[in-house]
């Protein structure tokens, strides 16, 4: 696909609900991009605060910002209530608006060139097809902790792909972990994934991440289920669990990521039934453990 770089159509869609604490600084951060969007969508998912204001004052003031509104489920959804919001903003979109679509989450800010830097680097590989730059979480001391992924794992909360790629994965799966099943669909598509350790792609995150509606215990618990959703190999996610106790809070999240993949597979929950998918998966997780080789390989631009 040939794009041009110095004008690349781009559309955002952010699902949010109660984020009027973060969501005029977030909004900010969208209109003072060097490269701006096409559109960008803000989907107020049932708000009960002042967030729906804050979208239409917003949406008066420049044209390419839309306010659309959903129905009220009653309660914030993780998983398959964000990826439902999304697509009451994706309704609203032909495919020949856009070369790429990012999804960013409301209580994110990134600076003025995060676009600009992003684009240039999906111009110089045309086989990338997701990428984002890495979260840092604004602890309020004047302190950024990084959260740690791995430079193949895509930002849920700030994840842009080309249209192509998107399109070859069928979009986002309304469940919990849909962004890790994107980012390893995406692969399976011959696609490369990364997030990028650049200064001007970094990205503020001001709630910590993996935390729920009701608690961060209720976070990692879901988070695990998910990872049994997705396919994850038990020995990996063991690896992810002991990985996770380095971080806050400190021992219990990891322990409660493993107790929620448990539980998972006690009750013999549903999972993730794309044809191939869990055998790619857990191809990539045995080579991340140097216990084995991923199926897919893509072509290094510099070949």
């Amino acid at each position: 696909m040939c794009i041009n770089i110095k004008d690349p159509k781009y559309i955002v869609i952010s699902p949010v609900r109660n984020e009027d604490r973060y969501l005029a600084k977030n909004i900010q951060c969208i209109i003072n991009q060097t490269v701006r969007p096409k559109k960008y969508f803000l989907v107020d998912d049932g708000s009960t605060d002042g967030t729906a204001e804050i979208i239409k004052n917003a949406a008066r003031d420049y044209p390419w910002i839309h306010y659309v509104c959903c129905r009220d489920r009653g309660e914030r959804q993780v998983g398959p209530g964000v990826v439902e919001a999304f697509y009451s903003g994706y309704s609203a979109v032909s495919s020949d608006e856009y070369d790429f679509i990012c999804k960013m989450d409301g209580d994110l800010t990134i600076d003025p060139r995060y676009f600009e830097v992003l684009f240039q680097k999906f111009d110089n590989d045309p086989y990338l097809g997701s990428a984002s730059g890495k979260l840092f979480l604004d602890t309020g001391n004047g302190r950024l902790d990084e959260e740690r992924i791995s430079d193949e794992s895509v930002l849920g909360g700030m994840l842009c792909l080309r249209r192509k790629c998107f399109e070859d994965i069928d979009g986002f799966v309304k469940e919990v972990m849909w962004d890790g099943i994107a980012f390893h669909r995406a692969r399976m598509e011959g696609w490369r994934t990364c997030s990028f350790h650049d200064p001007e792609l970094m990205i503020h995150h001001h709630r910590l991440m993996g935390s729920s509606y009701k608690s961060i215990y209720h976070g990692r618990l879901r988070w695990g289920w998910g990872q049994y959703f997705m396919g994850t190999h038990p020995l990996y996610l063991l690896a992810i669990g002991v990985y996770r106790m380095l971080e806050r809070p400190f021992f219990i999240g990891g322990s409660l990521i493993m107790l929620g993949y448990l539980k998972g597979w006690i009750k013999n929950s549903k999972r993730y039934e794309y044809p191939g998918f869990r055998v790619s998966l857990r191809a990539w997780q045995f080579e991340r453990l140097r216990l084995g080789h991923r199926l897919e390989i893509i072509p290094n631009i510099n070949d």
